[in-house]
């Protein structure tokens, strides 16, 4: 069994509060069908759960091996179907750069497990546990090619659009997400308005692009810039900024308005 495992960009990401030290956000998820993982279930004996690929990380912290204890704890047969096979990722999605490659393999685990060992949770049941390994877990799991999210990551609705064809850049450098959000919170906190909100997230993506730079459709951008000012380098007309970085995209079928 081998599924794909998209990465994403957000088109707009403006923050509308705070719930304890995260950060509440309303912002357009959109994914990338050019750039995307290869996840795959591969026959082999195994002695414990045996992950496979390129991570910047031990297995015990990555978002699938998260994944599978939690389904573990309620489906417990997995264990030994699991010592039967090895979950093998090609990894394509360039690590801690705002395109959300752990959240995507995280919930293509999850939608693969639920279909192969037809555990027959629903994709609400499949979100609650990946939201409790990353905010953005939640949108990967139900598949939209574009969404609203809100909340802290968990509210994910359905936007209807057209296709988008984005064109992606990631310098050399890894965005601390922490660290961004702690200076965005210590230097540039602004909250957006339900009524500002509300109005981005009926536009079409081309048409918030076309209204938008690159520092007001994402608010982390310049916390970003402050910690990273070599991500100055990287700005260039038309292009925007994923999540927090350090990520730039343009949509090839859009221009912004000058």
């Amino acid at each position: 069994m081998q599924e794909k495992s998209y990465a994403k960009v957000n088109i707009f990401l403006k923050i509308t509060g705070k719930r304890g030290n995260y950060h509440e956000l309303a912002s357009r998820f959109v994914r990338v069908k050019n750039l995307y993982d290869c996840l795959s279930f591969v026959k082999e004996d195994n002695e414990t759960f045996t992950l496979e690929g390129n991570f910047g990380c031990k297995t015990e912290q990555n978002t699938i091996y998260k994944a599978y204890v939690l389904l573990k704890e309620r489906f417990s047969f997995l264990e030994k179907e699991f010592k039967n096979i090895k979950v093998k990722v090609e990894k394509n999605i360039p690590e801690f750069a705002g395109l959300g490659g752990g959240s995507s393999n995280c919930a293509c685990f999850l939608n693969m497990c639920n279909a192969y060992f037809s555990l027959n949770l629903s994709k609400e049941e499949l979100a609650s546990i990946g939201s409790k390994i990353g905010a953005d877990v939640a949108f990967f799991v139900y598949e939209y090619d574009s969404a609203n999210v809100s909340g802290i990551g968990e509210v994910v609705e359905e936007f209807k659009e057209d296709a988008l064809e984005i064109e992606t850049y990631t310098p050399l450098l890894d965005c601390n997400t922490v660290k961004i959000y702690q200076k965005y919170r210590a230097a540039f906190y602004s909250e957006t308005s339900k009524e500002q909100s509300s109005k981005l997230m009926s536009m079409k993506s081309l048409d918030v692009l076309k209204i938008l730079n690159i520092k007001e459709a994402n608010d982390l951008y310049q916390a970003a810039k402050t910690l990273y000012p070599s991500l100055r380098e990287n700005e260039k007309n038309n292009w925007y900024f994923s999540g927090s970085g350090s990520t730039f995209f343009k949509v090839k079928n859009g221009k912004r308005k000058s």
